[in-house]
């Protein structure tokens, strides 16, 4: 006979057991879509979260963790190769298990969650297909745990990748010698204390410049403190940039320099294996073979394996003069992750230092603000100890001890703002030295590392809308974000003005004429808009590799170094350039600049013949601090935009968050929902709508609800 435990026995005793009533997760969504999420635990809330991320746009999800994960090549083929090497000479799926195994419980269960609620989405959706990952597994949250547009690993360049693996001689592409013109990725964030306020309360500015329909809105919430709102990177189970019920974060990309190149001298001994000199050592070259699986024409997958070489300086992305460059950045996933989810709960700047103490932030400036009427400017807070005797902007001998990264700055060591007496701060991408005014950090007292792009056109514009802006309330700060000024023309045009008076030709005085009677103010009807942008074009063409040659950004080129006949043939190129694709030199901004969503595809076609709507604002590339990336696209003339003001809020904090948002487009990836393309109008127009973001805001606008039983 069988005899019980006495901790069986105890459970008998006690009567049965009744099992926990299943969890349940309710999405609520307004009138533009956009999804509302509450669970009991955080878990449960995320569940929710990336549940309804996927009913709005599973695809992005996908393409997301296919890039990520190293594995973009299944779906796409040999295209795809390279970019998927360069994702796992890092990124390694036992790695990330056992990263896995090893996080706190509480992160865990976020996790398991996570991969749930993407399995439970596929489980009721059977007509959605996968491309690849027909199965989530929680451990493949570690392998895109910051957000941001592009990490440091995009930097390596694919070409160089593939002459080194392939023992091949290849040039470099004009985008990775940086001489492509195209308006750089970015955004804006402004923090106003209450001194600068009308309300007296603390105000933040959002405003990221990606690709558009790079991130989801939502507001996600629990009974454990959970209460977040603002844009989340497609596949993410944070709130990446946006606001909580006492404070906010805004995130730019950073001019720092937290990249470095190593190069290192390597032999090969006689036995065949590799070593490299550090010092008087020779240490051995770390070898891991690598294998992707690579789609054919047919559909099958075939193999491609690979033998990959590290130092302990990283992994080997290229060769140079004989040396091999290791490549050093920071890859901390399980701390990134921990950082990221973290920083949505803290309520007040303290807390959020806390958070940030973890170091796992290396690329992103952030912007901060809170109820109690705080405010920050927080330099990037992964930032490597260098020996300022050598110029990290390029290869440095890995041989050299010297050279090795010494730990981390200590935060109080960074670049930062945390008492403005002006009463605000900001960051545009541009260096951290004009962050508030006369009251920035000392660009003397830190190593040249922590800048290593300068100014930005953008710079000088956020500096006059703050000064002069008086006290901001939360529809003057939105007013402020969409400042029509374009500092660049500014710089650029009385020198072009002249360079015509030196040598004067009749053909040009009328464009140059109205270049010189502008008000330097992008607007619908402007034809002196579409003229200056095309002119600004052409004469970065001209100068973009002497540019790269003497280490100048677009702003500083453009500013200082182009000679009268450059700037002349430019303004004959744009004239012509305008004569020929709309018919004459003076055509109305609006004509040319247009928003258009055709399809849900990831990769977005365009048709001139096709509706789409004009909009007023630039490429930031000319100062224009609401960002409208456009360009001409292949087998079309009008400009269409792609990129930047892809979301936009401002938020009043405390006692009661108050707060406005618009996203380019809609919340919907599909082009049959009614938030495919419903927030256009008040996109383009700078209408921001309102946020609901108490139960008792949200009722009156709840258009539907749904309760998942979380399994």
């Amino acid at each position: 006979m069988r005899t019980l435990s006495v901790a069986a026995a105890a459970v008998l005793l006690a009567g049965p057991v009744v099992a926990a009533p299943p969890a349940k997760v309710t999405i609520q969504r307004d009138e533009w879509g956009i999804p509302h999420i509450h669970g009991r635990t955080d878990a449960d809330a995320v569940y929710g979260m990336i549940y309804a991320q996927a009913e709005d746009d599973f695809a992005r999800i996908e393409q997301n963790y296919l890039v990520n994960l190293g594995r973009l090549a299944e779906a796409e083929g040999e295209s795809a190769v390279w970019q998927d090497l360069r994702q796992r000479l890092w990124v390694d799926p036992a790695e990330l298990k056992a990263d896995y195994a090893r996080s706190p419980a509480w992160l865990r269960r976020l996790m398991d969650a996570w991969a749930a609620g993407l399995n439970a989405y596929l489980a009721d959706h059977p007509a959605v297909k996968p491309r690849v990952i027909a199965h989530w597994e929680p451990w493949m949250a570690l392998s895109f745990t910051e957000g941001s547009i592009g990490g440091d690993i995009e930097r390596v360049p694919l070409s160089q990748l593939e002459a080194f693996y392939t023992r091949r001689r290849l040039a470099l592409t004009a985008l990775e010698r940086g001489i492509d013109f195209r308006d750089p990725s970015g955004s804006n964030g402004f923090a106003i204390a209450p001194a600068r306020s009308a309300s007296g309360k603390a105000l933040l500015l959002i405003n990221p410049h990606t690709s558009f329909y790079f991130r989801a809105e939502q507001q996600v919430t629990s009974d454990e403190g959970l209460n977040a709102y603002g844009a989340a990177t497609w596949g993410q189970f944070f709130i990446y940039q946006g606001f909580n019920a006492k404070a906010g974060w805004m995130h730019t990309s950073s001019t720092i320099d937290n990249v470095d190149e190593f190069a290192e001298t390597v032999e090969t001994r006689p036995d065949g294996t590799l070593v490299y000199r550090y010092g008087d050592q020779l240490r051995p070259v770390t070898v891991r073979p690598v294998t992707l699986k690579v789609r054919q024409s047919d559909g099958s997958l075939a193999e491609r394996s690979f033998t990959t070489y590290a130092t302990h300086h990283g992994p080997i992305v290229r060769q140079e003069n004989g040396k091999w460059i290791a490549w050093a950045m920071m890859y901390r996933p399980l701390a990134a992750l921990q950082q990221s989810y973290l920083r949505t709960k803290a309520v007040d700047r303290a807390g959020f230092l806390k958070v940030a103490a973890l170091q796992a932030n290396s690329s992103n400036n952030t912007l901060f603000a809170d109820s109690k009427g705080a405010i920050a400017y927080l330099h990037p807070q992964f930032v490597p100890v260098r020996d300022q005797r050598f110029d990290y902007r390029k290869p440095v001998d890995g041989s050299d001890p010297r050279t090795d990264w010494q730990g981390l700055h200590p935060l109080a060591e960074l670049p930062q703002v945390l008492q403005a007496r002006v009463g605000w701060a900001f960051n545009v991408n541009n260096w951290p030295w004009t962050a508030a005014g006369p009251d920035s950090p000392r660009r003397g007292a830190f190593p040249v590392y922590m800048d290593q792009v300068g100014e930005t056109a953008r710079g000088p514009h956020a500096e006059r809308v703050l000064a002069e802006g008086g006290r901001f309330s939360l529809e003057s700060l939105v007013q402020a974000a969409y400042d029509p000024w374009l500092p660049a023309f500014e710089r650029t045009l009385p020198a072009l003005v002249a360079a015509h008076q030196r040598q004067p030709e009749a053909r040009r005085d009328g464009p140059v004429a109205l270049l010189r009677d502008w008000d330097r103010k992008w607007a619908l009807d402007s034809t002196a808009t579409s003229l200056a942008v095309f002119w600004g074009e052409a004469l970065w063409a001209a100068g973009a590799e002497q540019a790269k040659a003497e280490g100048l950004n677009q702003w500083d080129w453009l500013t200082t170094r182009p000679t009268d006949a450059q700037r002349l043939a430019a303004l004959d190129a744009a004239v012509a350039r305008l004569t020929a694709d709309f018919g004459s030199w003076q055509v109305p901004w609006g004509q040319i600049n247009r928003f258009q969503r055709l399809s849900g595809a990831i990769e977005l076609s365009y048709d001139d013949s096709k509706p789409s709507t004009p909009v007023p604002f630039t490429a930031s590339t000319w100062g224009s601090l609401a960002a409208f990336g456009a360009r001409p696209h292949p087998g079309v003339k009008r400009f269409y935009g792609d990129k930047g003001n892809s979301f936009v809020a401002a938020v009043e904090f405390g006692p009661r968050v108050r707060a406005l948002a618009i996203m380019a487009g809609g919340q919907s990836g599909d082009p049959a929902s009614p938030h495919f393309v419903d927030q256009v109008p008040r996109y383009v127009a700078a209408e921001l709508r309102p946020v609901w973001f108490y139960p008792d805001e949200l009722k009156p606008h709840v258009r539907s609800t749904r309760v998942l039983v979380r399994r």
